[in-house]
């Protein structure tokens, strides 16, 4: 019975491996490069993506014998999704922020020293050809990760950058514990964060913390989109507004009580990204 249990477990860790091969970079794999990823050999994995194949977790695309994530899998992400309190709450909010704004709407929490999306919507001038749900992203260089960030403990922060975390994705990265503690106390004072071309070139973000009912942060909620349309020397005070409101009513739809005034005044537009 041990020997069969084993067996049945090592099956699985090897499906899950496979699936997990699977990548935005990678999303189309061939039986040798799924073994080259695995260390699995050929006649294992050929046999287990056949069964996968069959269940519908993988697809085999006829031109190009590629395999590719099947209608399976969306199901199980679908109801993994559905399933999140965070998500349910947040879809309405997060739409008509994207309708009124005309700009990209994002929804991620805090896991693993990273974000990690749980939806995003697009407004008229920042459309997406793809989804966000699933991806991760790091806290340093995002302005939800920076909005995390300033409500952890100051020890949590330092462990971040001595771990080797802040890595440069553009010269405006803030990669410094000192540099960041500075960016995190007027992100507390003010109430938001922005990201200012720290993660990509010609992008830029307003975010806002989401708290439980019992006042921890827990995810964020920001508007993005290109440096352009976001305009923040002209709209940042007004779409500074709309994220905190638009994350204080999502805080409030999960237990949060909101104290009175306390959005703190909103300051004028600086810029975090100096490191």
């Amino acid at each position: 019975m041990a020997a069969e249990s084993g067996a049945g477990t090592q099956a699985v860790e090897r499906a899950i491996s496979l699936l997990a091969c699977f990548t935005d970079e990678h999303s189309e794999l061939r039986i040798t490069e799924l073994c080259a990823q695995t260390g699995l050999g050929q006649s294992t994995v050929s046999r287990m993506i056949s069964s996968l194949d069959r269940l519908g977790y993988v697809v085999q695309d006829a031109r190009t014998s590629l395999y590719r994530l099947g209608p399976s899998a969306v199901t199980l992400g679908s109801v993994a999704l559905n399933s999140s309190p965070l998500f349910r709450a947040a879809r309405p909010i997060a739409q008509n922020l994207a309708y009124a704004t005309g700009l990209g709407v994002n929804l991620a929490e805090f896991r693993d020293n990273r974000l990690f999306y749980l939806c995003n919507f697009e407004g008229a001038t920042s459309p997406k050809s793809f989804t966000m749900a699933g991806r991760t992203a790091p806290l340093h260089a995002t302005g939800m990760g920076k909005a995390i960030l300033a409500e952890q403990p100051a020890e949590y922060v330092m462990a971040y950058f001595a771990d080797g975390l802040g890595h440069a994705y553009t010269p405006h990265t803030v990669t410094g514990y000192a540099a960041m503690q500075t960016v995190l106390t007027e992100i507390r004072n003010r109430g938001y964060a922005t990201e200012v071309e720290e993660l990509a070139f010609g992008r830029a973000c307003l975010a806002a913390p989401i708290r439980t009912r019992g006042g921890q942060v827990v995810a964020a909620l920001s508007l993005s989109g290109p440096l352009s349309e976001l305009d923040l020397p002209q709209r940042q005070q007004d779409l500074a507004l709309m994220v905190i409101e638009a994350a204080d009513e999502l805080s409030v739809a999960l237990g949060f009580t909101v104290p009175f005034a306390s959005t703190p005044p909103l300051s004028l537009p600086s810029q975090e990204s100096s490191s």
